[in-house]
């Protein structure tokens, strides 16, 4: 089951109360759905759990049902349907649409008055023409119709209530969307998906977690390649006095030294400066090793 899935499952588990709420929720329903017009009302869904709260929702708005539904052991996607005239009528009525000619279909603020109407509204917005990717992959929320106008203004809903989508056209409708987790997260809980935002945030601190981790291994691995490369270096310069017949005029100080790192070759500067009697500073060690270093280059 996608994540997309478990939200539109938890936004069904909302309960359906007042009237009002029920026409809100059912208006995002009509304006995100396949088909909305003075002739037909079409919706096609693959979420099981949308279909069984649509005729609940109908009927607590409008007092009807659909004239068509799937069969209650259908699978795959699911298509109500309404092309009776009388009820379509009555729905167009209920949002102060005309209900004959051609129709340019827009958000009635005026149904919208209370922040549980918007947010009602855009809960049915995202149960018929919204998706979520899972946020173990990436950020997405999107809410897609074929509708410019019932874009633009819910966007503007959106403003109001404190969100700031991004707009995009894609393949013939117009599209918001949310990329931050945090935006996501808040859209989730606000329309009544609150376990599933919680999911996002659950996968953002895994993620940030698992970042850390691999930021620290990588650090800890390169800090690890620049002493092997380093330890490298100066054993090979070391073999170079000592190949030349200069190892043994060295002084004592650097003969040591040297002595010390053929014979530790996988050890750091600051383990190798402890090994020394009487110990000397990291500091004091590094110059010495430049210097054999130095000696082997001339």
């Amino acid at each position: 089951m996608s994540f997309s899935s478990n939200v539109k499952q938890e936004l069904c588990r909302q309960p359906i109360n007042r009237r009002q709420d029920a026409v809100a929720e059912a208006y995002g329903v009509l304006l995100y759905c396949n088909i909305f017009t003075t002739g037909e009302i079409r919706l096609t869904t693959e979420s099981r759990d949308f279909a069984d709260r649509l005729p609940r929702l109908f009927k607590k708005a409008f007092s009807f049902g659909f004239d068509r539904e799937p069969e209650a052991d259908s699978t795959g996607k699911l298509q109500f349907q309404i092309d009776s005239a009388q009820k379509l009528r009555r729905i167009f009525a209920a949002f102060e649409l005309p209900e004959t000619g051609s129709v340019t279909l827009h958000v009635n603020y005026g149904i919208l008055e209370e922040d549980e109407e918007r947010l009602a509204f855009l809960r049915g917005a995202f149960l018929a023409g919204g998706s979520v990717t899972d946020p173990a992959k990436r950020y997405h929320l999107e809410l897609a119709t074929s509708h410019y106008k019932v874009s633009r203004e819910t966007s503007a809903l959106l403003a109001e209530l404190g969100f700031s989508p991004k707009e995009t056209a894609r393949t013939g409708n117009s599209v918001l969307y949310f990329k931050q987790s945090d935006n996501i997260e808040d859209f989730l809980t606000a329309i009544g998906a609150p376990v599933c935002a919680m999911g996002v945030m659950e996968a953002k601190v895994e993620k940030d977690l698992r970042n850390g981790v691999n930021r620290r291994v990588n650090c800890e691995t390169a800090n690890l390649t620049k002493v092997v490369d380093a330890s490298m270096e100066q054993v090979a310069a070391i073999k170079k006095l000592r190949q030349r017949g200069v190892l043994a005029g060295l002084s004592p100080k650097l003969r040591e030294t040297a002595e010390l790192r053929l014979s530790n070759p996988e050890a750091t500067l600051q383990e190798l400066s402890e090994m020394l009697d009487p110990p000397v500073s990291k500091s004091a060690m590094n110059h010495r090793m430049r210097k054999l270093i130095a000696l082997a280059s001339e």
